[in-house]
């Protein structure tokens, strides 16, 4: 078996069930090869009690791990990060309320009555890559990047596990997850799918053969196979895809794509699985309260914790690889697209202007976009 499906058929089940456990609350034990490990819980699932559990497994004070974007957004704005590679920054919570630790990882958390003097909390007693991918998997799992996390003594790990039915995962298996995912995608199912502006259009599902976040390719027309392929790389936007949002641009791009292949005799539409920027769509709707607060949607996505844009475009490139596209004309106004796709070993060869007036309700979003992150409206 090739080292790739050998990693996939490890990494991916393995990070799948762990995102599963977080998201139902429970404790995940995230451990090195060399033994070291801590005990993780997300702080957004934990118990009102936060404390209790893993105090109770661990017998130890757990510590609340942020990155740093979150901590400057609620006034740590000098120090460095105590893990400075990572971003990470690690809270005592002996002593700490409930409240205030919601306060702490949660945005739209109401801080009222609540007198936290930051610096008294801090700690740096965390190993620096568990803290890191303790914090990635809250990320993966589409939760608050915030993490309940307790360091356990060397050798401690396995019998913890036993004895509280605990999930074990690898720190280096949440790092490789996502790259591991795209270049593991494999097409499991085609259609035809005739639509209201590209009547003979082909929709393709790939998937991961050991499991993970599923894409789709929209394959419109008869593209000419030899002329650099129209391409346009779609992130999902429920709220503007599916709902008409016009908070957004995103419903706009995605029909306009579909009309302009068909129009021009073909092209390919991916459609990847990165709603919200790559921060998931309760985290996007978290974000969409701050902005209703004056931030812009590159502070709203920092102040939830988030980097301002966490997609990949690896998915991308090997869906184009495996449907036969190695040069394409990228329909977008993000150079980041472009250069990631480069990078990729995709060759563009021609940016193509792909934006829409605003609508009255999107300029400051537009304008943003254009700002912060250089797209060319």
């Amino acid at each position: 078996m090739p080292a790739l499906e050998e990693n996939a058929a490890r990494i991916l089940p393995a990070v799948e069930r762990a995102i599963a456990e977080l998201r139902r609350g429970a404790a995940v034990i995230v451990q090195r090869p060399e033994g070291q490990a801590a005990l993780i819980q997300a702080s957004e699932t934990a118990s009102a009690d936060i404390n209790d559990t893993l105090r109770h497994i661990a017998q130890a004070e757990p510590c609340l791990l942020l990155t740093a974007r979150r901590a400057a957004a609620i006034g740590i704005k000098e120090a460095k990060p105590l893990i400075s590679t990572t971003e990470v920054i690690a809270f005592a919570l002996d002593g700490m309320s409930s409240e205030a630790v919601a306060y702490l990882a949660d945005p739209v958390h109401d801080p009222l009555g609540i007198n936290l003097r930051h610096d008294d909390f801090l700690t740096t007693d965390v190993p620096e890559i568990l803290a890191r991918n303790s914090v990635l998997l809250a990320k993966l799992s589409c939760l608050l990047p915030a993490v309940l996390f307790v360091n356990l003594p060397d050798g401690s790990a396995e019998g913890l596990a036993k004895a509280h039915n605990l999930l074990t995962v690898q720190a280096d298996d949440i790092a490789g997850y996502r790259s591991t995912a795209a270049y593991s995608l494999k097409r499991v199912a085609s259609a035809e799918v005739p639509l209201d502006t590209a009547e003979k259009t082909t929709v393709i599902a790939f998937r991961p053969k050991e499991g993970g976040i599923e894409h789709l390719a929209l394959v419109i027309g008869d593209p000419d196979p030899s002329l650099p392929t129209l391409v346009r790389l779609h992130s999902e936007c429920f709220t503007g895809d599916l709902l008409g949002s016009l908070r957004c641009d995103c419903g706009d791009q995605l029909r306009g794509a579909i009309k302009l292949m068909n129009e021009k005799g073909g092209g390919i539409l991916l459609y990847l699985s990165q709603e919200g920027r790559g921060i998931g769509l309760i985290n996007k709707l978290r974000a969409y309260e701050l902005q209703d607060h004056g931030a812009d949607t590159s502070d709203a996505n920092e102040l939830v914790g988030f980097n301002p844009d966490e997609r990949i475009y690896i998915p991308a490139a090997e869906m184009l690889r495996q449907l036969g596209i190695d040069e394409v004309r990228l329909l977008t106004n993000n150079p980041e697209k472009v250069t990631s796709l480069i990078e990729c070993g995709i060759d563009v060869s021609q940016t193509v202007p792909h934006h829409f007036p605003s609508n009255g309700h999107n300029e400051f979003y537009l304008q943003t976009k254009a700002t912060r992150f250089g797209h060319t409206l």
